[in-house]
């Protein structure tokens, strides 16, 4: 592998929402995460890159608590979270949407939304209107009553964003964010996550569809075997030499 560290841009921001300092995560001998920094500003749609294998997802898994980190520190609307579980992190602003969707399958739409929506809650009332809110931002009203189970690929997507939004994130971290979608509906998809941001929330994506990377994100980071490589805009590291022979060159299915 080349000698990359000249094209690594790690950030020190006082406006970040989010931080990593030299991170890692190791399982035996492997790293699958190794010493990535990274700083998130708030307001920003940030992207996470690379080939299959590369850490992405574990390095996500370890921002939200589900994994934990060997090394590094994890800073959070700029306190250190690292040893938090998720459900103590969706309590101070972040959440989570996965690769694969985890509705509880024989709950309606609505009833799911609730499960997110229920510890930000004071009342029944209150939480009954803001599901509905939710349930017709994410363009699900019609779908309001139907079971979980019955739902296409696109509409539990939106499913899980919403019970995401439901807990009130100042901050959302989104797994393969067009992962078993048809491209016809990537457009609808990209114009709700850009609605999510300007909402005000703060978004973390990992995403291998280079439409979605180039008209979502203001900056990405490229990993490769759990290490960072590149940070910056879209495009200026998609033209990388590195980038372009590890990702899009050999493999340009994930385009």
């Amino acid at each position: 592998m080349p000698a990359l560290a000249e094209e690594i841009q790690v950030s020190d921001r006082p406006d970040a929402i989010l931080e990593t300092r030299s991170l890692s995560v190791h399982y035996g001998g492997v790293a699958a995460v190794d010493a990535v920094s990274l700083a998130v500003r708030s307001g920003e749609i940030f992207g996470l890159l690379g080939p299959n294998g590369a850490g992405k997802t574990t390095l996500l898994a370890a921002i939200a608590g589900a994994v934990r980190s060997t090394a590094g520190e994890v800073r959070f609307r700029g306190e250190p979270v690292t040893a938090l579980r998720p459900d103590q992190l969706a309590r101070r602003g972040m959440a989570r949407t996965f690769q694969i969707t985890r509705p509880f399958e024989d709950l309606t739409v609505e009833e799911n939304v609730m499960v997110g929506a229920q510890p930000r809650c004071t009342s029944l009332g209150e939480m009954r209107a803001q599901v509905a809110e939710l349930v017709d931002w994410v363009g699900l009203g019609h779908k309001r009553h139907d079971l979980a189970k019955g739902l296409s690929t696109g509409q539990r997507k939106r499913l899980e964003l919403a019970r995401a939004l439901a807990t009130r994130p100042v901050l959302l971290l989104m797994d393969e964010v067009s992962g078993g979608l048809d491209q016809p509906s990537v457009p609808a998809l990209i114009e709700l996550v850009a609605r999510v941001r300007a909402s005000g929330v703060t978004v973390v994506l990992i995403e291998h569809n280079m439409r979605i990377i180039s008209e979502l994100c203001d900056r990405v980071m490229f990993l490769d075997r759990g290490r960072q490589l590149a940070e910056g805009a879209p495009r200026a590291v998609m033209a990388m030499p590195a980038v372009v022979d590890l990702y899009l060159g050999s493999g340009g299915a994930h385009a």
